[in-house]
C-alpha cells in the first residue's frame, strides 16, 4: 500500500487552510482535498513539494494542476454524491480522485496512454477508482453513458466541443477552460434542449486539449 504518513497528512491540512484563504468554501471539496494523497500522483522528485499550491510536470509532457485550480473547478461544478460526472483529461488521476472522494460516479477519458496506465494503477491502489475509465478522444465524450449531471474539462479547449454540450443533461453544469494560449474558465448550464447559459470566471493556464488518442 502506498505510504501516506502523518507528515503528508499535516501538509494536506495546511493546504486546505491555504485554499480556504483563497476563497474555496465548498466543504465537500475541502474534505476531498484533505483525503486525497496528492504526493502519490507526482514524480518522486517532487514529492516534498506536493502540498504547495503549484503545478508540476507529469508524464507525456503534461502537468498536474495547482491544487487551487482543481478545487476551484470542482467548486464551480457543484458536485454532489451519486451524480454522474464526465471528466475530460484524467491526467495523473488527481482531479479524478477528488471527484470520487466527494462521492460522484466518475466517467473519465485520457488520450495519453502513459497517463491512462499510470492513473488506473494509482487510483486502484488508493481505493478511489472512477466508475468508468477509458483511453480515448475527449472531444467525443462518452455518448453511450450520457446524459451526465456534470462535465469537467481539465485541458484548454480552443472552443467548446459540441459533442460534450449534447451529453450534458438539462439542468446540468459544464466547467471548461476555453482559449488558445491562456484560457477563460467558463461555466455552462444547460437550461433546455437548445438553450445554454454561460458564465466567465477569470483567466487560467492549462495544457491544450487535443483531438484523437495519442498513439
Amino acid at each position: 500500500m502506498p505510504v501516506d504518513d502523518f507528515k503528508h497528512q499535516g501538509r494536506r491540512k495546511m493546504l486546505v487552510d491555504l485554499l480556504m484563504t483563497k476563497g474555496i468554501e465548498d466543504k465537500k471539496v475541502l474534505e476531498a482535498i484533505n483525503i486525497v494523497p496528492r504526493h502519490l500522483f507526482l514524480d518522486s522528485a517532487f514529492v516534498e513539494f506536493a502540498y504547495r499550491d503549484e503545478a508540476f510536470p507529469i508524464a507525456a509532457g503534461q502537468t498536474i494542476s495547482h491544487p487551487y485550480t482543481v478545487a476551484f473547478q470542482t467548486q464551480l461544478l457543484d458536485v454532489h454524491p451519486t451524480e454522474k460526472v464526465l471528466e475530460i483529461g484524467t491526467g495523473s488521476g488527481y482531479q479524478t480522485a477528488v471527484l470520487v472522494a466527494i462521492g460522484a460516479e466518475v466517467f473519465t477519458i485520457e488520450r495519453q496512454k502513459e497517463l491512462f496506465d499510470f492513473s488506473k494503477i494509482i487510483l486502484k491502489k488508493i481505493n478511489l477508482e472512477p466508475r468508468y475509465q477509458t483511453y480515448g478522444d475527449g472531444y467525443k465524450g462518452l455518448p453511450s453513458f450520457a446524459p451526465f449531471d456534470k462535465i469537467i474539462v481539465t485541458a484548454g479547449a480552443p472552443e467548446i466541443p459540441t459533442d460534450l454540450l449534447q451529453q450534458l443533461k438539462i439542468g446540468g453544469i459544464m466547467v471548461i477552460p476555453v482559449g488558445e494560449k491562456s484560457q477563460q474558465m467558463i461555466v455552462i448550464i444547460r437550461l433546455e434542449e437548445d438553450k445554454f447559459e454561460k458564465y466567465l470566471f477569470g483567466d487560467f493556464k492549462f495544457v491544450p486539449m487535443l483531438e484523437s488518442r495519442d498513439k
